[in-house]
């Protein structure tokens, strides 16, 4: 058992890192100010490879593991969480799309979205289907050789500014079996797309509703076959849960970096803030709750990539530490910052309005939970999560 980074690891971390430090990080806080949605970074991301990093080699992506992916995805968190977080969902589409696209489709769209020269969107949530995904209504009925697509989906990263959507629908009965995958053209005639929310964070990235009128696309454009969707999404959904969980993990130990560099410069009472060991302690454990987090993450990853039986409730477990520690971290922080923690002359404040909502997308983490607890009381005893 290595812990240790190898050296291809080493130096994809160093790529990410660089350019988090000179794309991101410089520009971010005026993209959550402005709600801007930085297209050309994301291209700039797509030319490392970065918009493609476990999609084939053969289709134009890096081919690599989920735990490299999760090496490269934190260290551009920690400039931008929100972008960094639009970037792993770009990522999943691009898979998804790679993995069980026609050749036909493949064609069309996966060296484009590997590149990061056209960009995706992921729709699964709707207005009344949240964290229940396979109750959702949107509904796709093949006529004449097309699907056409009747629905509302809520809550959709990009919407309005991608160019394709990885679409989950009901093309037979009620439950997860009647669900089915497509890929629709973002521009294709019959969609509009909602007023662009107003969020708490993740301003970098636009959300929207997407509305569904008598939409066509060939029935080529279906993922795999007709009810392996619901399939598609949790295979989907196991790694965005490593994902979303590593820009947690990324936020948090800029949120940490920070604070490390504030203890040292601010003084009260004729002393450093790192004099009094209070804050001594409460540095000590966000370190070690930052580590713990970081560890478990990269083991879910390995699960994943090993396609462990156990590999869900791993992802599960952690997205629910890595998200709930993640945040407590960048609040700790803050904390520490006091009054300047509050203001945007510092990244904390944003730090912690960005990773609020990572307890919450990709399931929320009270679903973590259950997820993690059916697999433990399907089996006779606790052995299969050691």
């Amino acid at each position: 058992m290595d812990f240790e980074l190898n050296e291809d690891q080493l130096a994809f971390q160093q790529s990410a890192r660089d350019f988090a430090a000179g794309e991101m990080a410089p520009h971010a806080a005026r993209w959550d100010e402005e709600a801007y949605f930085p297209v050309e970074v994301i291209a700039k991301a797509g030319g490392l490879g970065f918009c493609g990093l476990y999609t084939p080699e053969a289709v134009g992506g890096l081919g690599l593991s989920r735990l490299d992916a999760s090496i490269v995805f934190e260290e551009l968190a920690s400039a931008c969480p929100s972008t960094a977080a639009f970037l792993t969902i770009h990522n999943m589409v691009s898979w998804m799309i790679a993995s069980w696209a026609t050749d036909e489709v493949k064609s069309v769209w996966c060296t484009a979205l590997a590149s990061g020269s056209k960009i995706g969107s992921y729709c699964l949530t709707e207005p009344g289907a949240g964290s229940d995904a396979a109750s959702l209504k949107t509904s796709a009925k093949l006529v004449d050789g097309h699907y056409v697509i009747n629905g509302t989906k809520a809550f959709i990263s990009g919407a309005g500014a991608t160019d394709v959507l990885v679409l989950m629908a009901r093309t037979g009965g009620e439950g997860a079996k009647g669900i089915s995958a497509l890929v629709v053209p973002a521009n294709a005639e019959g969609i509009t797309y909602g007023r662009k929310e107003v969020k708490m964070g993740w301003n970098s990235q636009p959300t929207r509703t997407i509305s569904f009128d008598n939409v066509k696309v060939p029935a080529s454009h279906l993922l795999g076959n007709e009810g392996e969707g619901f399939k598609f999404a949790m295979k989907g959904l196991d790694g965005g849960r490593i994902n979303i969980a590593t820009c947690s993990v990324g936020a948090a130990q800029a949120a940490l970096n920070a604070a490390h560099a504030y203890m040292k410069q601010r003084h009260q009472f004729k002393r450093p803030l790192a004099d009094f060991q209070g804050l001594q302690f409460k540095l000590a454990d966000m370190q070690t709750e930052l580590v713990a987090a970081r560890q478990m993450v990269r083991l879910a990853a390995c699960k994943l990539d090993a396609q462990a039986p156990n590999a869900t409730a791993y992802c599960a477990m952690a997205k629910r530490f890595a998200t709930d520690l993640g945040f407590k971290i960048c609040n700790d922080a803050l904390q520490i910052h006091g009054g300047y923690g509050y203001i945007r002359e510092y990244p904390l404040e944003r730090y912690f309005r960005d990773v609020r909502v990572h307890q919450i997308l990709e399931g929320t983490n009270e679903i973590m939970r259950v997820i993690v607890a059916r697999h433990m009381l399907a089996n006779e005893n606790t052995e299969d999560l050691r």
